[in-house]
């Protein structure tokens, strides 16, 4: 959502029986792959999802669903919407927080609480945290955001992208970076299932952990105003998508980035073309809609 505030070579030949058995033997290889056997840790194989294209025309929907601009091969839509024909799809779960009209259907335990079992608030947003502050509440959380990305899966989007990673640096120490971590590699190991890329959303001091999260890309949101384009370009090889809410901020992420990275400006409530509000500019220039 949106910021607010600073934020291989071939072996030797073998005799016909020992070429049989190592045939039967790499069938059999092949077949647990297929059919999903799990690995030492037990997780379920990865399966490769379709990656975004790099330095794309984007677009960012997730303030409702309307016919993508000439020139986009990128959009990102919520969940409730559908995916755009043709284009590549990233859906937006709200992975972290409870949306406050949703916050009665949680279990009470799973909604974080301070010491004075008061539910810690994202103020900005009015979105109780969730707890996933230990390997059990983890698995209960995960368990819903993951009926979330099948959602996803079963619509057609090409990736997931799962909000407020950066969650525990507003739980008043109360959750840790390791947390995050550990819940986003739930998600990523389902959504990897369904075939689904996972993004990593904003978080830039967790770049460093993509691979053990399992993130294949990067939604950020104003890394130009904030400077920390670099820092997702490095860890996602460029395979980075960029809104700016900022005049300045587009300036300043086409300035270096704007070859390399898929950049959009957006109004702040990403609101949609008619409304008073509506801004769209895409990162390579061109007109600017409002």
């Amino acid at each position: 959502m949106p910021r607010t505030g600073v934020h291989r070579a071939a072996g030797p030949r073998t005799a016909p029986g020992a070429l049989a058995a190592a045939l039967i033997v790499a069938v059999s290889a092949l077949s647990g792959c297929a059919f999903g056997e799990r690995g030492e840790d037990g997780a379920p194989p990865r399966t490769t999802p379709r990656l975004p294209p790099r330095h794309a025309g984007f677009d960012y929907q997730i303030g409702g669903a309307y016919p993508p601009p000439a020139g986009v091969r990128i959009v990102s839509r919520d969940r409730s919407d559908s995916p755009a024909p043709g284009l590549y799809n990233i859906c937006y779960v709200n992975a972290f927080q409870a949306q406050p009209a949703e916050r009665s259907s949680w279990p009470a335990d799973l909604l974080l609480r301070d010491a004075r079992g008061r539910v810690v608030i994202d103020e900005d947003w009015d979105e109780p945290l969730l707890d996933i502050g230990s390997p059990a509440k983890r698995e209960r959380v995960a368990r819903r955001v993951n009926r979330w990305i099948d959602g996803c899966a079963d619509k057609g989007f090409d990736a997931v992208e799962p909000d407020n990673y950066d969650s525990w640096t507003r739980s008043h120490r109360l959750l840790t970076a390791s947390d995050a971590t550990a819940f986003m590699r739930l998600l990523s190991r389902h959504a990897h299932t369904r075939r689904l890329a996972v993004a990593q959303k904003n978080t830039a001091e967790l770049a460093g952990r993509r691979e053990r999260a399992g993130l294949d890309f990067a939604v950020t949101e104003e890394c130009g105003r904030y400077d920390e384009c670099e820092v997702y370009a490095k860890a996602f090889d460029d395979r980075v998508v960029d809104v700016e809410y900022t005049d300045a901020g587009l300036r300043a992420a086409r300035a270096r980035w704007g070859d390399r990275l898929s950049i959009v400006r957006r109004d702040r409530d990403v609101s949609t073309p008619g409304s008073a509000g509506y801004v769209r500019e895409g990162g390579q220039g061109g007109r600017r809609a409002r």
